[in-house]
């Protein structure tokens, strides 16, 4: 009997996603955010993407036989409910909520998806519902969908679940082994998001912003050890200075942040101005630092044994996707193979969840070939969309789209591409991607004054063939899903300087004709055309918008920018020119 299995996620307030398996195969996945264009889909729980993935899988709501979700009830007598009340002493109410209700988020949790199933027409006493605890779906996304007959070490690094946020333990033979937990308050990605507010991002978003500008800063100026500490056994954080809750945390303008004004007293003021001046550029160095090396110890103290046995380790979580920790663990000598899942954030436990019940009941998951799981549109479909559209853009079909875009790239043209399934997790992989000539001089201010509004410090990603990668990077790494940072060649950080941070890395994607047959077509055409084996590749989306799904957004998209073509699966848009004013 075929089993068909929805994962859903959105449990803890954000990035609500949804995943189906038929059997051991994901067939589709989608987030939230991408159909109701607001990013993270703060509230929200996953409708549309779960409607989407079942039409895409050919499948009706009465053909699903169990639903997965990454969140769990928390006994009693569980730790983790203890050990908060234990570190939120100082915020009474808080603590013993928390061990008399404990399960409060997860009960209203399932008022509201049996709300939902009722919305998908799904009968809630037709299915079975599988609660999976958060961070055991995080680490099945990457080990189950990356399984082995060797023992494989798993480490999930993420910002909030039930309690758990860091996850240490290892895979084998389809089972998950827990070696160590930590809980609330102590989390190594609450640490980072709170000097990433205090430096004046949001969190989600401006995490990557603090990551970027840490290799302009001596993170030995500043010393921000006292913040978090692993000693033997015990990890914790300074909870009087980040993490707090309740009347220590400190406010501006009635709004509360996640640290303390005795944080403020030691640091000085939230920032105020730019965020490469001094103390600030070197406040962001020091805790990216303090990150990496309080990451890498957990990973030592408690999977060594593991990884010096296979050398195989696992990593998801929020957390996750800071590509120079990444790039930090692998970098660890027993590390012989690194696993990122590509969706490593909360909308890749919808992937999680699912394969996680799927595998408990004894059915092995099947390796991911690539991310390409969302829907995917028709030519005419894309006609249509041009024809739609207000300001009625011209365009045309083409014969060969691969070379008319290889010839377009080559004259220093942008160029906004859009073919085939849209791609799941935070990276454009080369079907919802801004492409351009890495040699043009000026492209990342282009880039920058007609997209993307970046600050001018902030490279831009790559896309590499994989028949020059081992000239490209100085390491072995075969990374297909920009999951980490990559220590350029000499040669080419002077061939390519606007894919190059300041540190001599980049993000890099290694595109090869079995995952991504499409993209690889469109890099070889270039490579044919202008020599270079490369392209800069950023999402297909304006700042402080989801990555473009459908044809109707990316025509939006193109005519709200100043891009100079847009290529949708067979057809050549561009926009009509503005008629001469007297």
């Amino acid at each position: 009997m075929t089993t068909v299995t929805l994962g859903l996620s959105g449990a803890v307030g954000h990035d609500p996603a949804a995943a189906v398996f038929i059997d051991g195969e994901l067939i589709a996945a989608i987030e939230e955010e991408r159909l109701i264009r607001r990013k993270h889909a703060k509230g929200e729980l996953p409708f549309h993407s779960a409607r989407h993935c079942l039409q895409i899988a050919g499948l009706k709501p009465s053909d699903v036989n169990q639903i997965a979700i990454p969140y769990a009830p928390v006994s009693l007598f569980n730790k983790a409910r203890w050990h908060y009340a234990y570190r939120h002493w100082y915020a009474p109410d808080r603590s013993v909520d928390s061990v008399l209700n404990g399960n409060r988020r997860y009960r209203r949790y399932r008022k509201e998806l049996n709300q939902l199933l009722e919305k998908l027409q799904i009968r809630s006493d037709k299915v079975k519902i599988i609660p999976v605890e958060h961070q055991l779906a995080h680490a099945s996304s990457c080990y189950h969908l990356n399984e082995s007959s060797q023992k494989t070490a798993i480490f999930c690094n993420d910002s909030k679940g039930e309690y758990s946020n860091i996850f240490l333990g290892y895979g084998e033979n389809g089972k998950i082994v827990r070696v160590k937990e930590f809980y609330n308050p102590d989390s190594l990605c609450g640490m980072y998001a709170a000097l990433t507010d205090y430096l004046g991002f949001d969190t989600l978003d401006g995490e990557f912003k603090v990551m970027g500008i840490a290799a302009f800063g001596d993170p030995n100026k500043y010393d921000l050890s006292y913040l978090a500490h692993l000693k033997g056994n015990n990890f914790r954080v300074d909870n009087t200075l980040i993490g707090t809750v309740g009347l220590r945390r400190y406010k501006a303008k009635s709004k509360g942040h996640y640290f303390s004004q005795k944080l403020v007293d030691l640091l000085g003021p939230r920032r105020v101005g730019n965020l490469v001046d001094d103390p600030y550029v070197h406040y962001a160095a020091a805790v990216q630092k303090l990150y990496e090396d309080l990451a890498a110890q957990l990973v030592v103290h408690y999977l060594s044994d593991i990884l010096q046995e296979t050398g195989r380790l696992a990593i998801a979580g929020t957390g996750s996707m800071n590509i120079r920790l990444n790039q930090r663990l692998q970098s660890l000598p027993m590390v012989k193979e690194l696993i990122v899942h590509p969706a490593c954030s909360d909308s890749g436990t919808a992937i999680g969840a699912a394969s996680y019940a799927i595998r408990e009941s004894g059915v092995k998951t099947s390796a991911v070939k690539n991310m390409y799981l969302g829907p995917s549109y028709t030519t005419a479909q894309c006609i249509e969309a041009c024809k739609a559209n207000r300001d009625k853009p011209l365009w045309e079909v083409l014969e060969n789209p691969f070379e008319k875009a290889a010839e377009l790239l080559a004259e220093g043209h942008i160029l906004a591409w859009f073919r085939g399934r849209m791609e799941f997790g935070a990276r454009a992989l080369g079907n919802r991607s801004i492409l351009a000539d890495p040699t043009q001089a000026e492209v990342t201010g282009k880039l920058n004054n007609q997209v993307k509004f970046r600050e001018p410090w902030r490279p831009y990603s790559a896309s590499v063939l994989e028949s020059v990668a081992d000239e490209f990077a100085e390491t072995q790494t075969r990374d297909k899903y920009m999951c980490l940072s990559v220590t350029v060649s000499d040669a080419w950080r002077k061939k390519y300087p606007s894919i190059i941070h300041i540190d001599g890395t980049t993000r890099a994607q290694i595109v090869d004709s079995d995952s991504s047959p499409d993209f690889h077509k469109l890099l070889s055409c270039f490579q044919k055309k202008s020599g270079h084996g490369m392209l800069i590749n950023a999402t297909l989306n304006r700042p402080g918008e989801a990555l473009v799904c459908s044809p109707e957004d990316a025509v939006s998209m193109f005519l709200g920018t100043d891009l100079d073509y847009l290529i949708m699966e067979d057809i050549l848009v561009r926009r009509r020119e503005e008629p001469e004013t007297w």
